[in-house]
């Protein structure tokens, strides 16, 4: 994979090869992270939902509006979380969404189709830019 900018890609006659990224966002611990003693909170629910809300923001979707997903899957509970952050399913209910298949292909949407970090042995550093490089 090679990431580069928009003018990269015109200068060097690349449109037909390029994938776009058109929301992107990062986020850290909030106050509620700790102040609502939650632990899911705690391990990242709050954080990642906030990321996801900026970046379909950005990119001027919704989460029904995605159709596959690339999410960081470092442990299997965290997997569940992400579904639930990221609003492909209600909270309370990534069980139920993997239970009707709807995390993968002929479902909802289509989670991980490069295997998720674990098929990668998740080096460290390098499993980003390879979900980026698998979309």
């Amino acid at each position: 994979a090679v990431v580069c900018s928009e003018a990269f890609v015109k200068k060097h006659g690349l449109e037909g090869q390029a994938v776009e990224i058109i929301g992107m966002a990062m986020a850290t611990d909030l106050p509620s992270t700790f102040k609502d003693k939650s632990c899911i909170k705690m391990v990242g629910q709050d954080m990642s939902k906030t990321a996801a809300e900026r970046a379909y923001k950005m990119a001027g979707i919704s989460a029904k509006d995605v159709d596959v997903v690339e999410l960081h899957d470092c442990f299997s509970a965290n997997e569940l979380i992400t579904y639930e952050a990221l609003g492909l399913c209600d909270e309370g209910k990534a069980g139920a969404f993997i239970d009707a298949g709807d995390n993968t292909y002929g479902g909802k949407v289509v989670v991980n189709p490069s295997g998720g970090l674990i098929s990668k042995g998740h080096p460290l550093g390098a499993t980003g830019i390879a979900q980026c490089a698998e979309m």
